[in-house]
């Protein structure tokens, strides 16, 4: 009876660290998105800082009925998720194959004739996501319409016109709607002049269609849209992909966009999709909650101002009668609850925790020694915190004074409950080395947390308004 007693504690804080957030995701009521002033983050009109916590679900419009759609937002809504990356003429032979109503988008296949009963569908998804407090990343492609430069269904359909044209269209038809973020770009490159052309001006007529709401450009594997667009007026913040692979570097991606000047945000708009067979020269490994963990904490903590989660299966909505394409045999349905789904709602209850927009990468608080691999550890720091994340468990010696205080408060984070234990506290000075609970190995990865100890910061990954 006494060993049972005993467990009752672990188990409410594990079903606390779980709880899903109350109420919309996003309070629309700050008004819409807009880069911070210091050109590195999103924010709300009023201030408000926004945090990127998106999810694939790139076939959301094409093949997901109403109840289906709903049943999804609801559940990205409840772990925290506040964008829903979907495209509207969509990669599974999104212009042939109709969507659950019968309906294909265009009237043969020409963007000057768009289906006003695909659409109608189109926009009963986005109003459903505003009610439920979640932004829409709404691409208005998928790259194999624009061009053949990688294997995909097509046709191209699309010229620099027409594309302007579409841009256009598709930007006066949603501008009213609070909870749109713009994706020009499906997964795809603009390395020939004429896929350059179009991307670009399809970037060009969202801007002239909606002046309200954000606009970026989602590019193919280990590409960043900077190569092609950083100094395109229209295009807001930028996206990297950093791909389906285990260990990939994507903090070094993150630093080189960092670095460019005009200063604009950046972010890892598809890292490793949890439950995907890691590419590359693994075999058969299947990409873990770890895996989309390290991801997500290397993207941020290299300076990027959001990250995004992608499973297995839920991206092509994979169900009975609906064609995988991404070998998966499990069914969408399935597999929203994966325990890296979870662990992105602690990502975010950290980030929240501490004040955001003022945060900066900084690997100069790390003395130990770094070498850049699948352990590397990984520093940022903010207006009297910093954050560093040990990615295998792996001591972890700091240079201290880097951030204000006298006296700084120590924490592990543990991003796979969401629990904070508290280490101590330390004179603001000298080098000082934190050792993390367990055995350092793949999958023990943690985040310490040093406070400036007058501030009185709450635990991380307190929730608190952002």
């Amino acid at each position: 009876m006494s060993r049972f007693v005993s467990l009752l504690p672990l188990l409410a804080l594990a079903l606390a660290a779980e709880t899903p957030r109350p109420g919309p995701s996003v309070d629309f009521s700050h008004g819409d998105l807009r880069v911070s002033d210091n050109r590195r983050f999103l924010v709300h009109k009023d201030g408000t800082p926004f945090f990127y916590l998106g999810d694939t679900a790139w076939e959301l419009f094409h093949r997901l009925n109403r109840e289906e759609a709903e049943r999804y937002l609801e559940n990205r809504r409840a772990k925290g998720f506040t964008v829903i990356q979907a495209v509207v003429l969509a990669e599974l032979d999104g212009l042939r194959a109709p969507n659950p109503y019968g309906h294909t988008p265009l009237i043969e296949n020409d963007p000057a004739r768009p289906n006003e009963r695909y659409f109608e569908h189109v926009d009963w998804v986005i109003d459903k996501a505003a009610e439920k407090g979640l932004y829409i990343g709404l691409l208005p492609t998928w790259g194999d319409k624009v061009s053949d430069e990688h294997p995909g269904a097509g046709p191209q359909i699309f010229t620099p016109a027409n594309a302007e044209a579409y841009g256009r269209w598709l930007g006066e038809r949603y501008r009213n709607r609070p909870n749109i973020i713009w994706i020009a770009g499906g997964d795809w490159t603009a390395d020939s002049p004429s896929s350059h052309a179009i991307w670009r001006a399809m970037g060009r007529g969202l801007r002239q269609g909606d002046w309200r709401h954000l606009v970026s450009f989602h590019p193919r594997g280990e590409r960043r849209s900077s190569e092609w667009f950083h100094n395109e007026p229209w295009l807001d913040f930028n996206m990297y992909q950093s791909g389906h692979v285990r260990y990939r570097r994507n903090y070094e991606a993150i630093a080189a966009d960092y670095a460019l000047y005009p200063v604009k945000p950046t972010m890892d708009s598809e890292p490793r999709y949890e439950s995907a067979p890691s590419a590359g020269r693994e075999g058969d490994r299947l990409i873990e909650a770890f895996d989309v963990r390290q991801a997500a904490y290397w993207g941020l903590f290299a300076g990027a101002h959001g990250t995004t989660y992608g499973a297995q299966g839920i991206w092509n909505m994979h169900a009975p009668g609906r064609p995988s394409r991404s070998g998966s045999s499990v069914y969408w349905y399935d597999l929203l609850d994966l325990p890296g789904a979870w662990d992105m709602m602690h990502v975010r209850h950290l980030m929240e925790s501490r004040p955001m927009t003022a945060r900066v990468p900084d690997q100069s608080l790390i003395v130990s020694e770094n070498p850049s691999g699948p352990e590397y550890s990984i520093a940022t720091r903010g207006a009297g915190y910093a954050f560093l994340y040990s990615s295998f468990g792996k001591p972890l010696t700091v240079a201290l004074g880097k951030i204000s205080g006298e006296r700084v408060t120590a924490w592990w984070f543990d991003p796979r409950t969401g629990e904070a234990t508290r280490i101590g506290e330390y004179a603001n000075a000298g080098v000082q080395t934190f050792a993390p609970p367990g055995s350092p190995g793949r999958g023990n990865d943690w985040v310490l947390v040093l406070d400036d100890t007058a501030r009185q910061y709450p635990p991380p990954g307190a929730r608190v308004k952002p």
